[in-house]
């Protein structure tokens, strides 16, 4: 019997969303409100889009999709909060959380009531691999892994910035410490070692300090594994001292509030990201139909449709809405129609065959560039 770890809820309640027992509900997690938003929007915007097509399909096993929205702000107690409360509410499908600092807490709560999660969005390695350890066979990653990106763009910088000052910084969070130890870890591999590794606090509104500590430095490139707001910052500080230097980031700021955040002074900005599912034919039809809407489908945005195809798919296959027989048929290696392309996962519940772009930011807008 699943334990639940609020104590007074009843299975098949009514969800905040007002679903009929018989429609299948999937909780969207992530940050709604706070510094992030704009991240939970992308999961929201996506989720929706994609519970609308399936539904204007008939369903899945005949029943429509609900979606239950649930904010965890990307805090760590915030997310095991929201976690019970979907536990509680007798929804067994998540798509989220975002911040890995929220997914990895949150997966022991589903892990111990049986709830399949799927992340859009977490890139920590401690995600699956603690589950492949406990043995929680219902936590699976339809994104990358910060390890995966690591071996990716680590060797990239120490080739392109060969005797170069380098410095690495961090926002000490599960996500940002994890992707820049990744990148740390091969570029140092490739025979490139930084001049400075520090981590910052995340929410500060002055980065003088660090900024006048990196131009004493001579400090040429910064990886920095962080997010929008204090990447923004940074950037604007040291352009008000008249100092630039090569800020490469993770997949965290492909989202237009990075240059809302930075103007100008990001010009130039490299980040890696999952190759950009928005030029693929398998995505021309939602990202149409959510442009339409007034939404531009960036970032996470396709990440978190993919996730209710991939969870909707997984309940057919099955012939049950019951996790643990949807996640064996997740993991049965075969290929799943999506709109970020074929997917599959492996048994530890990662994604297979992960591919990226090196995207520069200009004038407001970003691309690849060659490789």
């Amino acid at each position: 019997m699943r334990r639940l770890l609020i104590a007074g809820a009843a299975l098949g309640m009514l969800t905040a969303t007002g679903a009929r027992a018989d429609d299948l509900t999937i909780a969207v997690a992530g940050p709604l409100t706070g510094p992030l938003a704009t991240i939970g929007d992308q999961l929201k915007q996506g989720a929706q889009a994609a519970a609308d097509a399936i539904n204007a399909k008939g369903g899945v096993l005949g029943r429509k999709i609900k979606l239950q929205l649930e904010d965890d702000q990307c805090d760590p107690k915030q997310a095991v909060s929201v976690a019970n409360r979907i536990v509680a509410s007798g929804v067994q499908f998540v798509d989220g959380h975002a911040c890995s600092g929220s997914s990895i807490p949150a997966s022991a709560v589903y892990a111990d009531n049986g709830t399949l999660m799927m992340t859009p969005a977490s890139s920590n390695p401690a995600l699956t691999d603690q589950a492949a350890e406990k043995g929680w066979n219902n936590i699976l990653r339809l994104y990358t892994r910060d390890d995966a990106q690591g071996e990716f763009i680590g060797p990239w910088i120490a080739k392109q910035y060969a005797g170069k000052n380098v410095a690495v910084l961090n926002d000490k969070t599960a996500y940002g410490k994890g992707v820049a130890d990744a990148v740390k870890k091969t570029m140092n591999a490739a025979g490139l070692t930084e001049v400075m590794y520090e981590g910052i606090n995340a929410g500060e509104k002055d980065y003088s300090a660090l900024v006048a500590k990196l131009k004493n430095a001579k400090v040429e490139v910064v990886y920095f594994g962080g997010y929008h707001p204090e990447a923004g910052l940074i950037l604007r500080q040291a352009a008000s001292i008249g100092y630039k230097f090569q800020l490469i980031m993770p997949d965290s700021i492909a989202s237009p509030e990075f240059w809302q955040v930075v103007g100008s002074a990001g010009e130039g900005t490299l980040f890696v990201f999952p190759s950009d599912p928005q030029g693929k034919p398998e995505a021309k039809e939602a990202v149409a139909k959510i442009t339409a809407g007034g939404f531009k489908p960036e970032g996470f945005t396709l990440f978190s449709y993919a996730v209710v195809q991939a969870i909707s798919e997984g309940i057919a296959r099955a012939g049950t809405d019951d996790p643990t027989k949807v996640a064996a048929a997740l993991k049965d290696g075969k290929p799943i129609d999506t709109v970020i392309g074929s997917v599959a996962f492996d048994q530890k519940g990662d994604l297979k065959n992960a591919r990226y772009d090196i995207n520069r930011w200009s004038n407001g807008t970003y691309a690849p560039i060659p490789q």
